[in-house]
């Protein structure tokens, strides 16, 4: 990414307008994808394609999971909207800003925060909310008139530090801001005028970074966000479900009061949006990038946060939503399972990495079925979400910096299923973990918890593909070399795909260790006269 580009980050963005033929196009990539599936789904459950029927129901269940959820992206783009217009915000708004500061991070990152909030347009009320226990962080915040507050050993994290500071303030709109985001001057012009209509409990806008640049990993992070806060939340919007992501949300304070203030939890902000929406309130989101954050630059920093992220949605899934399904509106209840059981991905993938090594060791297998009929039934799936995930990225809010193939993106996702599979077992035996801050600047190094499981894969591959050769060299028939050699050959190609993202994985890992030690905002200039622009 040249230095041009990076310049452009600090622009206003916005995904583009949807129009009925855009409408038109998602319908009828739709509908022929769900043909596609159906067509795939009546060849898959034939009777003669059962080999071990406890397996095969297993892999079904995973098999009609996954198409599901395939299904239900393309359906959330049939209703892809934004609002028609951004209403001009009322004169004389109470607004506060909170934005909180934890021990370990960096002092040095806080002074161009508190400097894009004074550039804020429309007046408002800065608190930082403080638990680091250190001078420097008052005096800073002082230095650029916000109210400090001490509130170390409040439990609950950054929540409880919330829930405090809501106590202590009287201000019927609320930005809550990570500390490493950057506004621009227009982030409240961009949210306050949707709270005219008195349904709305809070405004979500879209989140954009500044050091996806930096490493691997982090082009990988923000690549597996680019989706989200484009095409999917427009189409969350357009269903009335749109979701709170914990930072860039501006809250009315009636309804956070309505569910007794901020939720506690790994996944906070979910939790917090799930009991607004069950208290009927409705909510905006508004595809505009008006502030620049940071994303995880080092995997072992990327996999913590998703170890974190991952536990706190299974908490969701199991504590949080069983008692406000029934509150719900109907495509609310569908979005809020849909992103519940994201992270069941991790499971399922070592459930199909078990796959291959079971056929290999003991040649039992789950099914017994053609590959190539598979991959021909299966292409015109994959041809359709191709270009439906094509046609999706024209609603990107940062169609300069954020198209593309996103495979880094892609290759961290499965490179984090060791991450989510033990986030899953962390919630089957109910065990928590401690709300910790991402780490703000990269970490070196390589050798970490969650890439030993990625090593070992890939060695047991190699060992398997020499076992393989043995074997089939020198201790089979060539007539059973025959029979065999379609299935061999098939589940040596489903095996080959996980060792080549996680292959990515490791690289990712390795990458780590040469991340030139920088703090990415220390190139950030913010100027007192609002704008914003990179030190060369």
């Amino acid at each position: 990414m040249n230095s041009k580009l990076r310049n452009d980050l600090w622009e206003f963005k916005q995904a583009k307008k949807v129009t009925s033929l855009d409408r038109a196009i998602f319908l009828g990539l739709t509908f022929a994808g769900l043909l596609s599936m159906f067509n795939l789904i009546e060849w898959w459950f034939r009777g003669e394609h059962i080999e071990n029927l406890f397996l095969f129901v297993i892999l079904s269940l995973l098999f009609i999971y996954g198409i599901i959820r395939i299904a239900l992206v393309w359906i959330n783009y049939l209703r892809i909207s934004k609002p028609k217009e951004v209403p001009v915000p009322e004169e004389n708004l109470s607004v506060a800003v909170f934005t909180t500061s934890a021990p370990g991070e960096p002092l040095s990152m806080f002074e161009n925060t508190f400097k894009a909030l004074k550039n804020l347009n429309y007046p408002h009320t800065t608190y930082l909310l403080d638990s680091t226990e250190d001078v420097a962080f008052k005096e800073l915040a002082e230095e650029y008139g916000v109210v400090w507050l001490n509130l170390a050993n409040i439990p609950g994290a950054k929540a409880g530090k919330i829930n405090e500071t809501l106590k202590r303030t009287n201000e019927d709109y609320i930005l809550i801001l990570d500390p490493d985001h950057i506004v621009f001057p227009n982030f409240l012009d961009q949210t306050l005028g949707f709270f005219k209509d008195e349904k709305i409990g809070f405004v979500q806008v879209s989140q954009g970074y500044y050091n996806m640049y930096r490493s691997f990993t982090a082009k990988g992070a923000a690549e597996q966000t680019y989706s989200f806060y484009g095409p999917t939340q427009m189409g969350l919007h357009g269903y009335g479900g749109a979701v709170a992501i914990g930072a860039n949300c501006t809250f009315r304070r009636k309804a956070l009061e309505s569910i007794g203030g901020h939720a506690q939890g790994l996944a906070e902000d979910l939790q917090t949006s799930i009991r607004i929406h069950a208290k009927g309130w409705e909510s905006i989101y508004n595809p505009v990038i008006v502030s620049r954050g940071l994303v995880p630059e080092d995997f072992t920093s990327f996999c913590k946060q998703q170890l974190k992220w991952a536990r706190g949605v299974f908490e969701l899934l199991f504590d949080e939503m069983p008692g406000h399904l029934k509150h719900l509106k109907f495509w609310q209840k569908i979005s809020y399972l849909s992103i519940g059981t994201y992270y069941l991905f991790g499971p399922i993938t070592a459930f199909f990495i078990f796959i291959p090594l079971l056929f290999f060791t003991t040649k039992i297998s789950p099914a017994s079925m053609d590959f190539t009929e598979f991959v021909i039934l299966g292409s015109p799936i994959l041809i359709v979400a191709l270009l439906i995930y094509g046609y999706a990225q024209r609603f990107l809010c940062d169609r300069k910096t954020e198209k593309g193939i996103h495979w880094r993106g892609m290759v961290l996702k499965y490179s984090c299923w060791p991450v989510f599979t033990y986030a899953f077992y962390l919630t089957l035996i109910n065990k928590k973990i401690p709300y910790l801050p991402t780490a703000k600047i990269a970490v070196k190094g390589f050798m970490n918890p969650f890439v030993k499981p990625l090593i070992i894969y890939c060695v047991l591959f190699l060992l398997m593909l020499v076992g393989i050769y043995i074997e089939r060299r020198y201790f089979i028939p060539e007539s059973e070399l025959i029979l065999t050699a379609k299935k061999t050959w098939a589940m040596i190609g489903f095996a080959m795909i996980a060792f080549i993202q996680f292959i990515g994985g490791i690289g990712a890992a390795y990458k780590s260790l040469f991340i030139k030690a920088e703090n990415a905002w220390s190139r950030i200039k913010v100027k007192s006269n609002k704008e914003i622009e990179i030190k060369q």
